[in-house]
């Protein structure tokens, strides 16, 4: 099922350039219905890439959803009207989608070998790191940075990687589908939740991008444990 009010990366991620007519403009922006952008959130980096118009090329600076479609900013006086193309940047979106898929691996590790831990922050990284907190007080810093291997397993064993949508209510009945302690997924206007399912190792609430299956990552570090209060742990990762 398709939703209009769903935001158009959700449901065609593979579409990274897409024609649209400007709706709104003001100084520095244009908003558009439906936009192939992902504009940020979860840890993850908004996507990268260039407004184009019959006025020229705008790189885009910034996104901004509001609840008729999506703003594009950019750094000039131009006005776009009519219809503009957006285009994406395919190797910082490619990287992000790396990036969060390793992410749900190893919050998948730390969920079922530490006792349903919980994440409580993320950050994606354009230098091809990320950085993932769970609430582990006490945990063993050396069984932490052993899941190394463990993520390389999955790696290798390319397990596909799909997307779902459910009510949210019935997400939130099922234990284990929300993992984070501090934010959740947002909940489309038709009530339902996107879940990201990883084959025969994970399944959660998640509103970000994602590769086609682990085995499109390269190898993976664990190069740094970190303890944040006492509570707190944060698990250093880079490709």
């Amino acid at each position: 099922m398709i939703s209009m009010s769903r935001a158009f990366y959700l449901d065609h991620p593979d579409i990274l350039q897409l024609e649209a007519e400007v709706l709104d403009v003001r100084p520095g922006a244009v908003l558009v219905a439906r936009s192939p952008f992902f504009p940020g959130g979860g840890g993850q980096l908004a996507d990268r890439g260039v407004l184009k118009w019959s006025g020229g090329v705008l790189p885009v600076t910034g996104l901004e959803r509001d609840e008729r479609g999506l703003w594009h900013m950019f750094a000039a006086d131009a006005v776009p009207s009519g219809t503009v193309v957006l285009d994406v940047e395919p190797s910082f979106r490619a990287l992000m989608c790396e990036l969060h898929t390793l992410a749900h691996v190893v919050n998948a590790l730390v969920y079922t070998r530490f006792g349903g831990a919980l994440l409580t922050g993320a950050q994606l990284n354009e230098d091809g790191t990320f950085r993932v907190d769970f609430d582990l007080p006490g945990a063993d810093n050396d069984a932490l940075r052993a899941l190394e291997g463990p993520l390389n397993d999955v790696i290798r064993q390319d397990l596909p990687v799909s997307a779902t949508f459910m009510p949210h209510d019935e997400a939130q009945a099922l234990p284990g589908l929300f993992r984070s302690k501090a934010v959740a997924p947002p909940v489309g206007q038709d009530g339902l939740v996107r879940i990201v399912e990883i084959r025969d190792l994970d399944r959660q609430a998640c509103g970000g991008t994602h590769l086609a299956s682990t085995g499109r990552s390269r190898p993976a570090r664990i190069v740094k444990i970190d303890n944040k209060g006492r509570q707190n742990r944060r698990i250093k990762v880079a490709v």
